[in-house]
């Protein structure tokens, strides 16, 4: 049983145990759980899914997507993949020596920008557990031998309709299977557009400048002002002290311009980094020219700074 973020460890269970290990371990004390408290990346995939013979997808980025595909091809392993937005669902099964390859079904990702993620645009939660349990029972079909596994098919589920649907898919015959992983994932996929590349190429500073600055701002010694541009929600999981909330979108908008006035410096963040450069574009196309960002974003600073807030 693999689970994503949790701690490596030999024994059944780790010291502390992560709360996916804790369910499990719940559910069936004999089910030994080995956990990964690593980011899944070119370094490790290979080397962690080599040692399973079935992995199930569930991961919400399409670099990642397109990590495990190549690295299943490349192993020879079948996988289970689901995603979730808003009232949909979809769930197949890829297995190259077999069927179709996630890239049969989406050879390019999307340019950035135009699908906003899960906390942008929102989820039924309700869909996770929907989803969820398909993808489970497709893995229970893989592992067991038995039924017909979603090889080749797309299942579709709209929540709002109460409808599945089933879609075919084909191998693409021009298609090309990975045999080595791409060098960046993250720049395959377009994680931050051109425009906010260049904006964040000399904007960008660290959690560790921020934390100096904020104290500096606290001793009258600086003046700027910190804007999170996350959801609301994601506001209410954990905060950089001192940020005010103003989405993302109205920036994008222009919205936000009112509330941020030009002749004080202005320093964005969002939970990693891609969010706020791409505000930051918008920023320095609007005269902000003294705009930064937060590499990292909220994420680096539970991780750096302040570790006892929750994350996400």
């Amino acid at each position: 049983c693999r689970l994503d973020s949790a701690t490596s460890s030999s024994s059944m269970m780790p010291s502390v145990p992560t709360p996916a290990a804790a369910s499990v371990a719940e559910t069936n004390p004999y089910v030994k759980t080995i956990v990964h408290n690593e980011r899944l990346d070119n370094d490790n995939v290979l080397e962690i899914f080599s040692q399973y013979d079935l992995i199930v997808d569930g991961t919400d980025n399409f670099a990642t997507r397109y990590l495990v595909n190549d690295a299943a091809v490349i192993l020879g392993k079948p996988y289970v993949w689901g995603s979730i937005y808003r009232f949909e669902g979809q769930v197949s099964v890829f297995w190259a020596q077999e069927g179709p390859q996630y890239r049969d079904l989406y050879p390019e990702p999307p340019p950035p920008g135009m699908v906003p993620s899960c906390a942008e645009g929102g989820v039924l939660g309700v869909l996770c557990a929907s989803i969820g349990s398909i993808m489970v029972t497709e893995a229970i079909k893989l592992i067991t031998g038995i039924g017909d596994p979603l090889i080749g098919r797309l299942m579709v589920y709209d929540a709002l309709e109460m409808r599945y649907s089933t879609l075919k898919i084909r191998r693409d015959p021009e298609g090309v299977l990975p045999t080595e992983l791409l060098g960046d994932y993250e720049a395959f996929c377009g994680a931050i557009s051109e425009e906010a590349a260049d904006a964040a190429a000399d904007s960008t500073i660290s959690v560790a400048t921020l934390d100096h600055w904020l104290k500096e701002r606290a001793d009258g010694g600086r003046d700027f002002i910190l804007v999170d541009v996350r959801e609301p929600n994601e506001y209410e999981i954990n905060k950089i002290p001192g940020s005010v909330l103003i989405p993302k979108g109205d920036v994008l908008n222009g919205k936000a311009f009112d509330q941020l006035p030009q002749d004080k410096q202005v320093v964005l963040h969002c939970k990693s980094g891609v969010r706020s450069a791409e505000a930051l574009a918008v920023l320095k196309g609007a005269g902000y020219t003294d705009a930064v960002h937060v590499g990292g974003g909220v994420v680096a600073w539970v991780n750096q700074i302040d570790p006892s807030q929750p994350t996400y």
